[in-house]
């Protein structure tokens, strides 16, 4: 068993799986100790199941509980066992798309105290003592305010976690090596938009990659881990995340035929500590654990 541990933060189940899947199933078949924080259950994410539309917000407002099981399955298939919820499960809301009235809400993840967010995360890295952490950047990845709120607890938690006089009692003093935000590379998702027209299929309703909310010029890119043979794992997790991905949709349908492979290389930018050896004509690292002494 390696004595490398990377902690995940992210803002709702099925967000781990679609960035960072083929990573988690990865280092898990290498030993590594993963742990998941996910902050909130996903309340208002829109159902895609028909039979299961009563489960919606605004009708049975079931759906953050059904997450649950969602998540737990998603992560059994990627052979995570360390799953937790920010908090607890239920202690912060899906806050919705930003300006929508669920940002409002009492419990809204949008309007968590950072103090209190960051206390709970905290309390996990002092106990886990991950040398990695990954999560969103400071826009969220697509400007999600659940996503923008989990990046800047992570952030507060990084450098509070290795502050002593910072609440002791949550454990010893810990300092997270290397902090990675997710990303998608402007290049991978050129050629995704080629794939997707000369097939005559939509591409989420845009015409050029300029009209994305996500996405980052390649030269800020700084890491890609090569996941692709836990890629069964991942679209497993995928399917499990069955009232939110449709996997069996035209874009994985084309997957399938051009080379469903590319789901298996997630991309990250390194932000907090020294990169490890780069390798490949892209220069970026291949190991998030990378220069890592032990």
């Amino acid at each position: 068993m390696s004595d490398r541990r990377l902690l995940l933060v992210h803002a709702h189940p099925d967000d781990e799986t679609i960035g960072n899947g083929a990573t988690m199933a990865r280092y898990v078949a290498e030993g590594v100790q993963v742990t998941l924080v996910t902050c909130t259950l996903g309340e208002y994410g829109e159902v895609l199941v028909p039979e299961l539309e009563q489960l919606a917000a605004d009708q049975g407002d079931q759906l953050g509980g059904y997450r649950i099981g969602e998540l737990v399955a998603a992560c059994a298939e990627l052979r995570v066992t360390d799953v937790r919820f920010l908090g607890g499960p239920g202690r912060w809301s899906d806050s919705g798309m930003m300006g929508t009235p669920p940002n409002d809400g009492p419990r809204a993840f949008w309007r968590a105290d950072l103090d209190e967010a960051a206390r709970d995360l905290v309390a996990v890295v002092r106990e886990v003592r991950p040398q990695v952490l990954v999560t969103y950047d400071e826009n969220g990845g697509y400007g999600h305010p659940d996503h923008i709120q989990a990046h800047r607890v992570a952030m507060s938690a990084v450098d509070r976690c290795a502050e002593p006089e910072w609440h002791p009692e949550l454990g010893p003093a810990w300092k997270i090596q290397k902090v990675y935000w997710n990303c998608v590379p402007r290049s991978v998702l050129v050629e995704s938009l080629r794939v997707m027209k000369e097939a005559g299929l939509d591409f989420f309703g845009v015409e050029s990659v300029d009209e994305l909310p996500f996405g980052v010029d390649d030269s800020v890119v700084t890491a890609m881990v090569d996941g692709r043979a836990h890629l069964t794992a991942k679209m497993n997790a995928m399917r499990a995340h069955a009232t939110q991905i449709s996997v069996d949709g035209p874009f994985f349908a084309l997957s399938n035929n051009v080379g469903q492979q590319a789901f298996g290389i997630e991309y990250y930018r390194l932000v907090r500590g020294d990169s490890g050896p780069a390798s490949g004509e892209s220069g970026w690292e291949e190991d998030l654990f990378g220069g890592i002494a032990g």
